[in-house]
């Protein structure tokens, strides 16, 4: 694969599936600095995975499987460095361009925020519409896994709705 072959990939993949990095982002960083930090790292590493790409998985399969692997091992990173240098995250939300501010999609991605490894990126995959067994493919679990998983994650975010806590998470 010539490298202008790779960009041309690369920039239909970004542009088709823009909405897909940034749920990413935002469920993984906080603050303006680390989304763009964080989106670069997700860009750099599709970017890298273009010529390995063989099509055995849909493409917004393959970018989430990339998307979240790095977005896993970049909070890895930033929480040994947060930890040493002791700087806080802020409450700051990436949000796409001309998006409005929604109290509640807020209140969501700030509760995705705060799950553990697992259960947030299947949380994504999951609100991005992707089935059971395409989740369980991603996340390299069993479909009735996912499933367990995903009436647990529901029935703690439903317990958090009915106390309306959108502010305490």
């Amino acid at each position: 694969m010539t490298e202008k072959e790779q960009e041309h990939i690369f920039k239909s993949w970004l542009g088709g599936h823009k909405g897909l990095f940034f749920k990413i982002v935002r469920a993984y960083a906080l603050t303006p600095m680390d989304m763009d930090d964080l989106f670069q790292e997700i860009a750099i590493q599709v970017w890298r995975s273009v010529p390995s790409f063989r099509q055995a998985c849909s493409v917004p399969t393959w970018i989430y499987r990339i998307a979240i692997n790095t977005a896993l091992t970049w909070t890895r990173k930033e929480k040994r460095h947060r930890q040493t240098e002791g700087i806080e995250e802020g409450a700051l939300l990436l949000r796409e361009e001309g998006e409005a501010s929604d109290e509640r999609l807020d209140w969501l991605y700030a509760a995705i925020h705060q799950m553990d490894t697992v259960d947030r990126p299947i949380t994504l995959l999951l609100l991005e519409g992707f089935s059971y067994k395409e989740i369980a493919a991603i996340m390299g679990i069993t479909e009735t896994n996912v499933g367990v998983k995903i009436n647990r994650i529901k029935k703690r975010l439903t317990a958090k709705t009915e106390k309306k806590d959108y502010h305490g998470i």
